[in-house]
């Protein structure tokens, strides 16, 4: 499981952040926005003939994640999140249909992995949180009472807004689904709008796309490559693709972990891979991503192979490279993609967003 990686820089207000581009009325006029919530940035790209209903629409569908923000963090001490991690202990507590719905969704992944994906994890990534930061690794004793309150099995949901746990130190964290369900939200937002073309990244890590770009069949994505030789991309018009890797050595001062934790051996995961996972739901896509980059190429593709609408692509460090999946979108350099996205398009995107900031 893994939190949010730290960023570099901490903007003293949302609103200082927010930013509007509007260009004049003309077939291809496409309003951005942008906004941070959930330690990350959360943009917007919509396409639509009447720009002031697409203003109107980012702006509410920004609100809203920063609304889910103040559900779902662990770092806002009164969050729901955080409170329900201080009093379900004891007794079911009642919570909103979307931190329900999320942890619902969450507990499904666990399934089907084997506990792979665990949101239960919490404190083991508390304990290494401060190893990142630059602190001590921490010692066996406290992994291993950190490692007594994890398992998702002791979550017990009781329709249709309670919850309890049983164990008397668990603490969820929804950093490996949450900007997911949010990107989902937002996405059926601007839809209710009556949006149908637009662009939701939040942080590079989770994208998802609504419709098309004027003159195009599919929004074209660059993907993580750590070999940089591959240079891979996707294609994707109303489904979502996200990335995930460990923590890159040189982000990290000496031999601190990386930000992803193996929930069975509460230390961080060693790996060589990125992997890119395209699902027709960011929710989907955001919670496996974390986990096949847990499972690894092999056991990642025979879960997938049980999984519809759900493509992936591990790449190494050498360019080595596994696909699994239905209809997997994804093309290589000196490969032609299967859907055409014309050039008019890509040079609308990066006057939208630069381009390297459309990269996982």
């Amino acid at each position: 499981m893994r939190w949010p990686r730290p960023v570099a820089w901490a903007p003293p207000s949302l609103a200082m952040l927010l930013m509007t581009t509007l260009c004049p009325a003309r077939e291809g006029s496409y309003v951005h926005q942008k906004r941070y919530a959930m330690g990350t940035v959360f943009e917007i790209v919509i396409y639509d003939d009447d720009l002031s209903r697409a203003d109107a629409a980012a702006r509410a569908a920004l609100d809203e994640v920063v609304r889910l923000d103040a559900v779902m963090s662990n770092y806002q001490p009164e969050s729901e999140l955080s409170r329900m991690n201080r009093t379900a202990h004891d007794r079911p507590v009642h919570i909103s249909r979307e931190l329900y719905e999320v942890i619902e969704q969450s507990l499904f992944y666990s399934r089907i992995s084997g506990g792979q994906f665990d949101i239960s994890v919490g404190p083991v990534v508390d304990l290494w949180k401060a190893a990142l930061a630059g602190h001590s690794p921490p010692s066996a004793a406290e992994q291993a009472e950190a490692l007594r309150c994890v398992g998702y099995q002791k979550i017990e949901l009781l329709p249709p807004d309670r919850i309890q746990f049983h164990s008397d130190c668990m603490r969820l964290d929804l950093g490996g689904i949450g900007k997911g369900y949010a990107v989902d939200r937002l996405a059926e937002l601007l839809k209710a709008r009556g949006i149908r073309r637009a662009y939701i990244d939040a942080g590079g890590s989770t994208i998802y796309a609504l419709g098309a770009p004027p003159k195009a069949k599919a929004w074209s994505v660059r993907l993580r490559d750590p070999s940089g030789k591959l240079h891979p991309q996707i294609l994707l018009t109303n489904s979502s693709v996200s990335t995930s890797e460990q923590s890159a050595p040189s982000l990290l001062e000496g031999d601190a972990p990386g930000h992803i934790v193996v929930p069975g051996t509460g230390k961080p995961l060693e790996t060589r891979y990125a992997v890119s996972v395209q699902a027709a739901s960011a929710t989907a896509s955001d919670a496996l991503s974390t986990t096949l980059l847990l499972l690894g190429p092999t056991r990642g593709a025979a879960l997938i192979g049980n999984l519809r609408e759900v493509s992936a692509i591990w790449i190494d460090a050498d360019g080595r490279r596994t696909v699994a999946g239905e209809s997997a979108a994804f093309s290589l350099a000196g490969e032609s993609p299967s859907a055409g996205v014309s050039g008019s398009t890509e040079k609308t995107i990066e006057a939208a967003k630069a381009r390297k900031e459309l990269q996982p």
